[in-house]
């Protein structure tokens, strides 16, 4: 493994409509799946999170899981941001590069850096 062996896959994914986020899911899967091909570990909050929100209805906004979320940050090496429709505009997205840069980890794009 590099140094960066441990990445949280920072993706957007709330949106008022559903199959939006159903396919924001299906790009993480993805990401994640590819990421993990390559020897990495990976933890993605939405490939995780999103079949356990729905099945017991749990909130889909950042705010609900901050908590949860941030522990995953702090064990993580970097940040690898996943450049899908919605991540420039995204609350959540935001949210997560601020706590990665107030950590002082590194975070990359992934238009612009790949692993």
């Amino acid at each position: 493994m590099n140094k960066f062996s441990k990445i949280y896959l920072i993706s957007p994914y709330h949106d008022d409509n559903l199959g939006v986020m159903e396919l924001r899911y299906q790009h993480a899967i993805t990401a994640a799946g590819e990421l993990i091909n390559k020897g990495y570990i990976v933890f993605s909050p939405i490939v995780h999170c999103h079949p356990i929100a729905k099945e017991f209805d749990l909130p889909k906004d950042r705010s609900f899981w901050e908590e949860y979320d941030d522990s995953f940050i702090e064990w993580a090496d970097l940040g690898y941001v996943l450049h899908i429709t919605g991540w420039s505009t995204s609350k959540g997205v935001a949210a997560d590069i601020k706590v990665f840069e107030a950590l002082n980890k590194a975070v990359f794009h992934s238009d612009s850096n790949p692993l």
